[in-house]
């Protein structure tokens, strides 16, 4: 999708907010999923977030997708099903 949809700009707006990151990126990956459970061609409900935040820092990657999932409770319980999450500290940046 080349616009941000309702859901992506909630997704970047929460995220933003909660965790003031140095990047972040949201790609709504639905059209990759027709066909599969969960995806009922409305799209808007299979998401890959990648968010690199001081916030993690110091954090395992099972607290670190609790955070992300916890500020995104709504949008999971409205309309997403699949969210991939890589979450990173700033030191932890990939190349």
């Amino acid at each position: 999708m080349s616009q941000s949809s309702p859901i992506k700009t909630r997704i970047l707006q929460k995220l933003s907010e909660k965790f003031s990151p140095q990047e972040l990126e949201v790609i709504d990956e639905s059209d990759r999923h027709k066909g599969h459970a969960g995806h009922d061609g409305g799209g808007e409900s299979h998401f890959q977030v990648m968010i690199v935040s001081e916030s993690f820092a110091g954090k395992g990657r099972v607290e670190r997708h609790r955070m992300v999932y916890e500020t995104l409770d709504a949008e999971i319980r409205e309309r997403i099903h699949a969210l991939s999450i890589k979450a990173f500290s700033p030191s932890e940046r990939p190349a």
